[in-house]
C-alpha cells in the first residue's frame, strides 16, 4: 500500500512539475531562446493571483480567467517589440534581455510585495479522500487537473488549429515556413504569450501548494530545466513525461534527497539520449 501511495503522490505532484516545464519548452523549441526570466513570470503569475482572489472575492483558481489573458498579451508585447528586436542582433543580446527581465520583476515585485513569504490559500488546502488505506489530497488533485487540462489543451492547439501548425512549422524549419506565407514574428510573440500564459497556471500551482517570495524564481527555473531537459526540447508530451518522473523523484527521496535523485536522472538522460527523451 505504500507503494501505491507513493505512486499516486509522485503522479500528483508531477503534473506541476511539467506545468513548469511547458512554457519554457514552447521557447526552447520553437524560438530557439533560453528565457531566463521563466522563473520570475511564474512567482508573478502566483502573486497575480494572491491580489486577485480577494479582490474579486474568488477562488483562487478562478483568477486564470483574468490572469492567464493577461499573461498572454504581455507575453505577446514582449516577445514582438522587446525580445524580437534583441533576435535580430544574436542570440545572446535577447538572452541578455531575459536575464534584465528577470533582475527587473524580481526587484519590482520586492518593492511591492516585500520580501515576506506568501501562501494562496484555499478552504481546501488540508482536505484530503480516504481511499481504504490510502489517503490522497483534494489540492493535488486539483492542481493534477489544472496541470493535464492546460498540457492537454496546448497539444490539441498544437495538433489541430491552423496557428497550432504554424507554430509548429516554424519550430521545425524557419525560413520554409516564412516562404509558406507564415509571420515568424508573430509566431514567436504568439509562442511566447503561451509560454507566460502557462506560467500563470504554473505560478497559481505553486502558490496554493508552497510558499514562496519575489526570489523564487531562479529555482523554478532550475525545476523547469531540468523538466525540459530531461522530456526533450519542444516536446509537450515529454515535459508531462518529465515532470511525473521529476515528481516521483521527489516523493522517493524526499526533502534530503528528492533534488539528488532528480539530478542524477538528468545525468543518466544526457548521456543516453542527449535531445531527451522525447528529443529529435
Amino acid at each position: 500500500m505504500y507503494i501505491i501511495q507513493t505512486i499516486i503522490n509522485g503522479l500528483l505532484l508531477g503534473g506541476v512539475y511539467a506545468l513548469l516545464g511547458v512554457g519554457m519548452t514552447m521557447i526552447f523549441g520553437i524560438v530557439k531562446l533560453t528565457n531566463l526570466a521563466h522563473g520570475e513570470f511564474i512567482v508573478l503569475g502566483a502573486y497575480l493571483s494572491v491580489v486577485l482572489a480577494p479582490m474579486l472575492g474568488i477562488d483562487p483558481v478562478l483568477t486564470l480567467f483574468v490572469s492567464v489573458p493577461l499573461m498572454f498579451l504581455a507575453g505577446f508585447l514582449l516577445q514582438y517589440f522587446l525580445i524580437g528586436k534583441a533576435m535580430k542582433k544574436g542570440n545572446e543580446p535577447a538572452l541578455l534581455v531575459t536575464f534584465g527581465l528577470s533582475i527587473i520583476l524580481q526587484d519590482v515585485m520586492l518593492l511591492i510585495f516585500s520580501a515576506d513569504a506568501q501562501h494562496i490559500n484555499t478552504s481546501y488546502a488540508v482536505a484530503s479522500i480516504r481511499i481504504g488505506e490510502l489517503e490522497i489530497s483534494v489540492l493535488n488533485i486539483v492542481l493534477f487537473i489544472i496541470s493535464i487540462s492546460a498540457i492537454t489543451a496546448l497539444s490539441a492547439f498544437l495538433k489541430y488549429t491552423h496557428t497550432g501548425r504554424a507554430i509548429r512549422a516554424t519550430a521545425d524549419d524557419t525560413d520554409a515556413a516564412a516562404l509558406t506565407g507564415v509571420s515568424v514574428k508573430k509566431v514567436y510573440a504568439i509562442a511566447m504569450g503561451i509560454s507566460m500564459a502557462s506560467a500563470a497556471l504554473a505560478g497559481l500551482c505553486v502558490g496554493m501548494k508552497w510558499t514562496f517570495y519575489p526570489s523564487s524564481g531562479g529555482s523554478y527555473l532550475l525545476i523547469a530545466f531540468v523538466v525540459v531537459v530531461i522530456g526533450g526540447l519542444g516536446s509537450v508530451p515529454g515535459t508531462l513525461i518529465a515532470g511525473i518522473l521529476f515528481g516521483m523523484a521527489q516523493v522517493i527521496g524526499g526533502a534530503n534527497y528528492g533534488l539528488l535523485i532528480s539530478y542524477i536522472m538528468l545525468l543518466i538522460v544526457l548521456i543516453v539520449k542527449p535531445k531527451g527523451i522525447f528529443g529529435k
